[in-house]
């Protein structure tokens, strides 16, 4: 069956939401601290984009056929990121550069690896936020980024594996090890693997902090942090935003180009063991859990509460990219329901 748009319904639907928009949505300051709990550690570190208002673009079989705000207008993505680093990984994994269940510590040999536990910690533990690591990076401790512990399913002194955080501490531990694998910069790495050939724009980019650097074959690389909570991460238009979702909902390819395997679709959409809705960095709704009521078909890449938004359901061959959008979940729900007739291809498990 071909999935088809009641696009009259749609219209109606962005020019809502995309009227939704307030300043107060986007006021980042106020963002910024409620993310660390100790107050000696919360000064910003990376850049920081002030918002331009609400925007967003619908997809539906594999075609643009909506737009709100200015879709073009680069946004700070926030925890959106994560998913984009998860794309990275995924072209270091089809490299063979990548092995999900080998310990980190084997390739990539440096002093935030050594030691009982860390040397423990394999890929799969850092792609789905179970490493358990603790320490500090970029001046930055573990401890203090509040967000670890609103889950409940952060546990101080277990093994690698047997607790789950949201910890952007260690989303950059994971970006400076792909960095090093790689041996270059991620945004040359999906620059030109990805969205060059998705046809992107040359809008977006993507931030570390004033210290986060290495030396590679004498040259500084910056190491880009994989959110925004002390500033940094990508700052990507939703059009680009909707490409990297469109890569996804077509498994990997674009254009008939394959950019990204078959195997990695499935991998970042396979739950992780002790956080059922979350797989490589990409919140899974088999089971309405973040977006109750909204189709379980759906994975999404969420920032910032939701307001930054990627939502790829393969079932209605739907792509919904949005910045600074209010009330998240009823956008989702309302834009699934102008969509008919379900597509027959299984989604990932």
């Amino acid at each position: 069956m071909t999935v088809s748009v009641d696009r009259q319904a749609l219209g109606r639907i962005v020019r809502e939401f995309g009227a939704r928009w307030t300043r107060d949505a986007a006021d980042i300051d106020t963002y910024l601290a409620a993310q660390v709990s100790d107050t000696s550690h919360r000064e910003v570190v990376g850049p920081l984009l002030a918002a331009s208002g609400a925007s967003g673009v619908v997809r539906v079989g594999g075609r643009e056929v909506s737009a709100w705000g200015d879709p073009a207008v680069p946004e700070m993505a926030f925890s959106v990121t994560k998913s984009v680093v998860s794309v990275v990984a995924g072209l270091a994994f089809d490299d063979g550069l990548l092995v999900p269940d080998q310990p980190v510590h084997q390739v990539v040999d440096v002093p935030e690896f050594h030691g009982p536990h860390n040397e423990r910690i394999t890929w799969r533990h850092l792609l789905q936020q179970s490493s358990q690591w603790e320490g500090e990076l970029w001046g930055k401790p573990t401890s203090v980024d509040a967000q670890s512990f609103r889950e409940r399913t952060e546990v101080h002194g277990t093994p690698p594996g047997e607790g789950w955080a949201y910890n952007d501490v260690r989303m950059n531990l994971l970006t400076y090890a792909l960095t090093l694998l790689f041996r270059r910069s991620l945004p040359d790495v999906l620059r030109e693997r990805v969205m060059v050939p998705l046809g992107g724009s040359d809008r977006w980019s993507w931030h570390g902090y004033r210290t986060s650097a290495v030396d590679i074959d004498g040259h500084r690389v910056e190491v880009v942090s994989g959110g925004a909570h002390w500033g940094g991460g990508l700052v990507v238009p939703a059009r680009d935003l909707a490409l990297i979702g469109q890569l996804f909902l077509n498994r990997g390819t674009y254009a008939g180009t394959r950019l990204l395997s078959d195997d990695w679709i499935d991998q970042s959409w396979a739950p992780c063991p002790v956080k059922r809705e979350y797989g490589y960095l990409w919140w899974l709704n088999d089971e309405q859990v973040p977006w109750p009521g909204a189709p379980a078909t759906g994975r999404s890449a969420r920032g910032n509460g939701g307001r930054h938004l990627l939502w790829v359901d393969p079932a209605r061959e739907l792509v919904l990219a949005s910045h600074w959008t209010e009330e998240p979940l009823d956008l989702i729900r309302e834009v699934s329901r102008t969509v008919t007739g379900l597509s027959p291809s299984p989604t990932s498990p």
